[in-house]
């Protein structure tokens, strides 16, 4: 490990538990529900990845914040230590979380090449990050017609925020990333190779959150998403 590396490691720390500390402010001092301050803590983490790829250049050392959360966000459910973000009735969707992302990067995040497909898992993370998230928010707060599959029951309001949001951020992804200064090993998508890999993903996505019980969509989500990606990028 290099100075760079710890200096990466100590950054991404400060950085998380300064989402916590925000969190937990944020509902201590101005009353803000948990709902919204899990996913304030949410979005935060999941966009973290673009300072990962920015501060290290080693994928084994780039994932270690992500991957020891796995465990720290399992001991903070288990405890209902940090109230912003795990409440009595919360599932274990922070660890579902860690998980999913420390997996698709040490799968797909090859900085040194010869081909770095982390694309691919940044399109998964994003739509687990914004697309899950709005679909949630949007959901409690108009979702006015609900559908239930299984035992999950959703609203059609917020599949449509999951399906809009999804496609967006995915489109953004596969459009900017590949070739960027953050994944410059990654081959470029057009603009309508990356609009139609997003909109395909996004359905797919949406249903994975559909069907998903309740915590899971953080592990469904961003697998499923990786995967479609993958798929349709194979055909351009």
């Amino acid at each position: 490990m290099t100075n760079n590396d710890f200096i990466g490691l100590a950054i991404s720390y400060i950085y998380a538990t300064s989402l916590l500390v925000i969190g937990e402010g944020l509902r201590r001092l101005f009353g803000v529900k948990p709902d919204l301050t899990r996913k304030v803590i949410h979005i935060g983490a999941g966009m973290w990845v673009f300072a990962i790829l920015r501060l290290f250049n080693n994928w084994q050392i780039g994932i270690i914040p992500f991957s020891t959360f796995i465990g720290l966000n399992y001991l903070l459910y288990r405890y209902r230590i940090i109230g912003a973000m795990d409440t009595q009735d919360s599932s274990p969707g922070t660890v579902y979380f860690a998980i999913s992302v420390t997996l698709l990067f040490g799968l797909l995040w090859r900085p040194d090449g010869p081909i770095d497909n982390v694309a691919i898992a940044v399109a998964g993370i994003m739509a687990m990050t914004w697309g899950d998230a709005l679909a949630a928010l949007i959901g409690r707060r108009f979702g006015q017609h609900k559908y239930q599959v299984g035992n999950s029951v959703r609203s059609w309001e917020g599949s449509v925020a999951m399906f809009v949001a999804t496609t967006v951020v995915i489109f953004l992804v596969l459009l900017l990333l590949p070739g960027s200064s953050l994944s410059p090993l990654a081959k470029p998508l057009s603009l309508g190779s990356a609009l139609l890999t997003a909109v395909v993903t996004a359905t797919f996505a949406t249903l994975a959150e559909a069907v998903s019980p309740h915590g899971t969509d953080n592990l469904s989500v961003p697998l499923v998403a990786a995967g479609v990606v993958w798929i349709v990028m194979q055909a351009f």
